[in-house]
């Protein structure tokens, strides 16, 4: 051993014995530590608790009233066996897809124009932000009716102007999900594009200028300075978006409760109609062990997603 090991390691032997307990108490770690634990139970109370226990009741049979039995797996095997699991999954992959395509980049695409805009930004920021202030049950509510297949309907009167014969909407399967994502679309973007518009005033007006001077025009600014400029912000948005249209319950609930022919059957649906719809027992424990599947999926998805963008995000 070197002598300048030997120095380290005598200064890592001391600053293990400065860290005694009797220290820390002297440093204030015991107040600190007296401030954190109504804290520290509140949190345990209402988020690990319930985690804990509906991983503990994923391997129960339970309606909540008697006493639960032990069934091991047999929940999990339950949900696999059952026909409307790969139905679910497929229209919640379906669901996310279409959102993607659509709803992820007509934010970027609405923040991008507004920050052009010299006069009325802020309007028109108010305007994009005005459906995200409407209570999303009401706003579901009122766009079903819009929705109404009848050609006195909202959306068919206006196709009508257009001499375009009367729309299904959300009565016809291959139509219900695409509507579906049309609503959500206009109900969510609106905070994404104040994310947007928040990480634009960031970017240096210098590289506009010096952009201006190579002479390039509004799309190649677009895609050389404000694009990388927002990178950090559109791998986040990206995933965020996963993980909520992942998580779609209360469109295909209040518009179409799953139908028609079960074309809108969501994962959060499937796992509502085990709790909830089920026989009077109750599937609890069918519904905790689906809950569990998405939780670990959308956990595996976020680990891998972070992993392979991290180089992305930070050059």
């Amino acid at each position: 051993m070197t002598a300048i090991d030997r120095t380290l390691s005598s200064q890592t032997m001391r600053g293990v014995r400065r860290r005694s307990p009797a220290t820390w108490i002297r440093g204030g770690g015991l107040a600190s530590l007296l401030f954190l634990l109504p804290m520290l139970f509140i949190f345990g109370i209402f988020s690990w608790y319930p985690i804990v226990k509906a991983v503990v009741m994923s391997f129960q049979s339970t309606n909540l009233v008697s006493a639960p039995t032990f069934v091991g797996w047999q929940n999990f095997i339950s949900v696999f066996q059952d026909p409307q699991f790969g139905e679910s999954i497929v229209n919640t992959a379906y669901f996310a897809l279409l959102a993607l395509i659509f709803g992820y980049p007509i934010p970027l695409i609405a923040a991008v124009l507004m920050s052009e805009v010299k006069r009325l930004r802020g309007l028109y920021a108010a305007l994009a932000y005005l459906p995200v202030v409407v209570p999303p049950v009401v706003a579901i509510l009122l766009w079903k009716f819009f929705y109404d297949a009848s050609p006195t309907g909202v959306f068919n009167t206006l196709l009508a102007s257009f001499h375009i014969a009367p729309q299904p909407w959300i009565e016809n399967a291959a139509q219900a999900m695409p509507s579906i994502v049309l609503e959500a679309t206009w109900a969510a973007a609106g905070s994404t594009v104040i994310i947007y518009l928040a990480a634009l005033t960031g970017v240096s007006a210098d590289l506009y200028d010096a952009s201006e001077v190579d002479g390039a025009g509004i799309w190649k600014k677009i895609w050389h300075v404000t694009l990388p400029q927002l990178r950090g912000i559109l791998l986040i948005t990206f995933i965020l978006q996963i993980i909520g249209t992942a998580q779609i319950f209360n469109e295909p609930f209040l518009m179409t409760d799953g139908g028609p022919n079960n074309a809108t059957v969501t994962v959060l649906l499937l796992i509502y109609r085990y709790a909830f719809e089920n026989s009077i027992g109750g599937g609890y424990g069918e519904a905790t062990a689906l809950s569990l599947m998405l939780a670990v999926f959308l956990a595996i998805i976020s680990v891998v997603y972070f992993r392979i963008t991290r180089s992305w995000s930070q050059n």
